[in-house]
């Protein structure tokens, strides 16, 4: 199928008749997903500067109300229909790594899984990756996400779109009056033109040089700031607090950063993870090593932000680079 790019702000405007719909767009500061008010443009020349994830997990959200007065607990229920339309494969990727966290283990998190319920996908396959992308080195397609409900692909003066389940069947159904025929196979390949050598075992390799020299080099330039957490769209550690009111009070969650001196600080101010080395040992490490080995992938999906935006220029990739180079040496 096809749809004619003049013919793209009509088709939003149907979905957006029963969804709220959220477009990679230029704010003020960075470009973002944002909401689509029927005449915003669409930014697509390259990756948002700032991930989807707050769209499921926001920076902070109320979990539950209480009434101590009542004996009542009153939990937020999200229940509001959202579409991302332009969002990349990389951060497609991301979606499905934040479910294996928060659907797919022991515990359940039910606001993260009532607005994944509300969500459909609208992918945008990448013609040109940035030069900080590396995502085909981490197992994704720049121009294909099986895990969206739909996948768009430039076609010159259209865009081909590919269904993939039945939320992309209804996506097809509510703008069908707008599409033509078209083929998949007309979109070109597409590779990034940064490359990582990611050897099989790397998660084992990096555990065995958890005392290795090379976390201290790496760490050296590193600022502490988490800039590098809060733009990655598959980190979600999150901090709990509440606001008491006599006997009501409501309890929230925000996100947090294990690049902060005080994340890991126990009650008796013991800290495990005492200097930057440590702790950037542990953001590497948490992508690279523990995740694969509980869910059989990296966390990290090659989207660059971090690379783009680390104001000391840390560098994700230097490290699978670090282990090949340590084993040629040896």
């Amino acid at each position: 199928m096809k749809i004619k790019k003049d013919k793209f702000k009509d088709a939003l405007a149907s979905i957006a008749k029963e969804a709220k719909v959220f477009l990679p767009m230029k704010g003020v500061y960075a470009s973002e997903y944002r909401v689509w008010d029927g005449a915003g443009e669409p930014f697509f020349e390259r990756n948002t500067a700032l991930p989807p994830k707050e769209l499921l997990f926001p920076r902070s959200e109320r979990m539950y109300e209480y009434d101590l007065n009542a004996g009542t607990v009153t939990e937020a229920a999200p229940d509001e229909k959202i579409v991302i339309a332009g969002i990349r494969p990389c951060d497609v990727r991301s979606v499905e790594h934040l479910d294996k966290v928060f659907l797919e283990s022991e515990y359940t998190d039910v606001y993260y899984r009532a607005r994944r319920e509300n969500l459909t996908m609208i992918a945008y396959g990448c013609a040109t990756p940035a030069p900080t992308c590396f995502c085909d080195s981490m197992d994704v397609v720049p121009t294909d996400a099986p895990g969206a409900d739909v996948v768009m692909n430039d076609a010159g003066n259209s865009y081909v779109l590919t269904v993939n389940t039945p939320k992309g069947e209804h996506i097809r159904d509510l703008i069908s009056s707008f599409l033509s025929e078209g083929k998949a196979d007309d979109v070109p390949a597409v590779s990034c033109s940064l490359k990582v050598e990611k050897p099989d075992d790397l998660h084992k390799q990096l555990i065995a040089r958890f005392d290795d020299p090379m976390w201290e080099t790496l760490s050296d330039a590193c600022l502490g700031c988490g800039c590098c957490s809060y733009i990655c769209p598959t980190c979600y550690c999150f901090d709990i607090g509440r606001e008491n009111r006599g006997k009501t009070g409501t309890a929230f969650r925000c996100w947090d950063s294990c690049m902060f001196s005080d994340y890991s600080r126990m009650a008796g101010g013991h800290n495990p993870r005492p200097t930057k080395k440590e702790r950037l040992r542990n953001r590497y490490l948490h992508k690279l090593a523990y995740f694969p080995e509980r869910y059989g992938t990296s966390l990290c999906v090659g989207c660059g932000r971090c690379i783009d935006k680390c104001p000391a220029r840390l560098d994700i990739t230097n490290v699978p680079d670090i282990i090949q180079g340590s084993e040629s040496n040896g």
